[in-house]
């Protein structure tokens, strides 16, 4: 067999895999992301070491993550990279090479967090109305920048001033409020709307607007109104909750909007909720 014949055969073979594991992740449920993410990385990795899978050793394992580190991987991109080799090797191989392979320490930062001045700031720079609401609802329902994407005109109880976010994080569908501020906005916007579609916010051509496009919105806007944060789409959503524990509610009610399934996932807000505690006067001042 020469070279040629022999990578034809690898990739044919790296092929095969990744296409079975795809066919088990999809009859396991995943979402779209967690589907797109894991047949990436693994794929990567199969490429990377050009071995059968079955023959794979921890040492080719170990030198795939390092590879990752050196090519400058978040630690949530090595987190996401163990998960899908982890899935791959113990759930779909039934192999137990992954087992003495610690889950990659994630580094504990706390979110970017606007203060409300700066929200206000934000939201007075950018003029375009279809962009000023994809802000105003990101700020004050606390929708993920997927979970805005995907809003369907059907998924809107603006009676009610609720919405239901469907296949969020975890292919979980969850309720969610609205402003009174912004259903009134988002009224107005639809009826006055000329272009046809079923997503809340849309295209010129009807289809949903992408997650980029909001990214680039976000960004254009934090210049325009001089602020230093590094803000992004999920800052907006990290101020939604912190301002609401500052506000005094409760941290399971939070939790619920946010649609995290843990409560310590939430809980980091406390530590970036300090607005409450500079009100407490200290007892020496008291004396």
């Amino acid at each position: 067999m020469d070279k040629s014949e022999k990578e034809d055969k690898e990739k044919e073979l790296i092929e095969n895999y990744v296409e079975k594991f795809r066919q088990e992740l999809i009859v396991g449920g995943f979402s779209k992301r967690t589907l797109k993410m894991y047949l990436c990385y693994v794929g990567e990795f199969l490429n990377f070491i050009k071995k059968d899978p079955l023959k794979v050793e921890r040492a080719d394992i170990i030198k795939f993550m390092a590879h990752k580190v050196e090519q400058g991987a978040s630690d949530s991109t090595l987190a996401l990279v163990y998960s899908a080799l982890r899935h791959f090797f113990k759930e779909f191989l039934r192999s137990d090479v992954m087992e003495e392979i610690k889950r990659p320490r994630k580094g504990k930062k706390l979110p970017v967090v606007m203060t409300k001045e700066e929200v206000k700031k934000i939201l007075d720079v950018t003029k375009r109305k279809r962009d000023k609401l994809i802000l105003m609802l990101l700020y004050s329902s606390g929708l993920r920048v997927s979970e805005v994407t995907k809003l369907k005109i059907k998924d809107l109880n603006l009676a009610e001033k609720t919405a239901m976010v469907r296949g969020g994080k975890g292919n979980k569908d969850r309720l969610v409020i609205l402003s009174e501020q912004w259903v009134k906005e988002i009224k107005k916007y639809l009826a006055s709307r000329k272009v046809k579609s079923e997503y809340v916010f849309c295209k010129g051509n009807g289809a949903p607007i992408s997650v980029d496009s909001i990214q680039r919105m976000v960004r254009k806007a934090r210049v325009k109104a001089g602020i230093n944060k590094n803000i992004t789409p999920h800052s907006f959503r990290h101020s939604f909750a912190t301002h609401l524990l500052e506000a005094g509610e409760s941290i399971r009610k939070i939790q619920e909007l946010l649609g995290h399934s843990n409560l310590s996932t939430t809980q980091i807000y406390t530590k970036v909720s300090t607005e409450e505690l500079k009100k407490v006067r200290s007892p020496l001042d008291n004396l």
